[in-house]
């Protein structure tokens, strides 16, 4: 069977899937639209505010928008949050005090958090170096280790973390109905506990989020799914009017808090970023499903499997091969819009412990909702492949790749 009929034949085995995608992306355009047409959002929310930003309508419209999708109290939605790390970074600082500690229960953090907590790096502005501890909770087959869970939780707990997806973990990643167990658990234990969820990647996968089940506080970028592959930059932060309050003030500066803020030439690109964010979601959710589906056909694992339930848009692939990790990376890069001459090598990058191989032919630098291929060059040499702003993109770039390793003798 050539590729030509493995794809044909991966596209009918993923359609009824790739519907209920579609259901989803419906519902969740919906409740966009709902909210835009709630709050009034007019031509005149996009002009631009500079200086200090006082008085910006359209920032603060725009904030309204996202507490009501997300259904929450307030939100933080800011060009100055530069991206999902800082808007978490500006959660844990702007909330915890010296004496508090965070206890992570799905595992150890994303890579970039490490220095953020303390626990790579000199730790010199850390929150070690702030006297807040640092804990987390090794998951156990997978799964959220909830006797454990039960014994880290202590009067020191100010507050829970939850990390939805992978990021470079070997883990499947957290659907909202697992989060929704999460914070029921730790609620019982103690009903005042915040808990925080890392939403990078996550949002507008499922119908719901993390704060529909929940979650006080969660936060994500605005160049992965909630920036619809138009915000050039951007964070946010949603949760209670308290907690954001408190975000407000780290990210500005206490007793100004969200009154500032010049939204510059951000706000068109981000009310429609919004609009789109759905539909783009869908398309990069459908991608994810085509790559794992065809992959499967030549006896490459990668997570989640094409039948699995989505709440994220990370596919990982395990290569247990360096040079088929490295080779794979470089023809996405090929067939990507943009620096598809370039070949990507492996190399530093700031934040991560191991040299990372990125390719990310994308019109906005480091954007993941556009399609790329990223990952640390260590055992088991694991790629993460994310969004597509096209389904059909995401086909002609995997279908590209496997045909070019087949040539190299890399794939049978």
């Amino acid at each position: 069977m050539n590729i030509a009929e493995k794809r044909a034949r991966v596209e009918q085995k993923i359609a009824k899937l790739n519907q209920e995608t579609d259901l989803i992306a419906e519902k969740n355009q919906a409740k966009v639209l709902k909210s835009f047409n709630k709050n009034k959002v007019s031509d005149f929310h996009f002009n631009p505010s500079t200086g200090y930003g006082y008085d910006d309508e359209g920032r603060d419209t725009l904030e309204r928008v996202y507490a009501d999708v997300f259904h929450t109290e307030h939100a933080l939605v800011r060009p100055q949050l530069i991206s999902g790390t800082h808007a978490i970074s500006t959660v844990l600082f702007g909330v915890l005090r010296p004496g508090d500690e965070l206890l992570y229960i799905t595992g150890a953090p994303y890579d970039t958090l490490e220095a953020i907590v303390g626990i790579r790096g000199d730790g010199h502005g850390s929150l070690k170096e702030f006297n807040i501890g640092y804990q987390s909770v090794p998951l156990k087959n997978n799964e959220v280790d909830f006797e454990r869970v039960s014994e880290k939780m202590t009067q020191k707990t100010k507050m829970i973390g939850i990390q939805r997806s992978k990021g470079y973990a070997s883990r499947k990643s957290f659907t909202v109905e697992q989060i929704e167990e999460m914070v029921c658990f730790v609620k019982k234990i103690n009903p005042h506990v915040i808990v925080f969820v890392d939403n990078c990647y996550g949002e507008f996968v499922e119908e719901k989020e993390p704060t529909d089940v929940g979650a006080d506080i969660m936060a994500g970028s605005l160049i992965k799914n909630p920036g619809g592959g138009l915000a050039k930059i951007g964070g946010y932060i949603a949760g209670t009017h308290e907690l954001i309050k408190l975000c407000g003030y780290r990210l500005i500066t206490p007793g100004i808090g969200m009154e500032a803020g010049a939204s510059l030439y951000s706000l068109l690109e981000m009310y429609q970023g919004f609009f789109l964010a759905p539909h783009v979601t869908a398309q990069a959710v459908k991608g994810a499903r085509f790559t794992a589906a065809l992959l499967s056909e030549f006896g490459i694992v990668s997570t989640p499997a094409w039948s699995d339930q989505r709440t994220d848009l990370i596919q990982s692939i395990t290569f247990e091969d360096e040079k088929k990790m490295v080779a794979f990376a470089q023809e996405i890069q090929a067939a990507s819009p943009v620096n598809a001459h370039v070949l990507p090598v492996g190399a530093y990058m700031p934040g991560y412990a191991d040299d990372v191989i990125m390719a990310a032919g994308t019109f906005i630098q480091g954007a993941s909702l556009e399609l790329t291929a990223d990952g640390p060059i260590r055992p088991p040499y694991e790629l993460y492949v994310q969004g597509g702003l096209t389904y059909e993109h995401v086909k002609i770039a995997i279908t590209q790749a496997v045909c070019r390793l087949i040539e190299k003798k890399l794939l049978p």
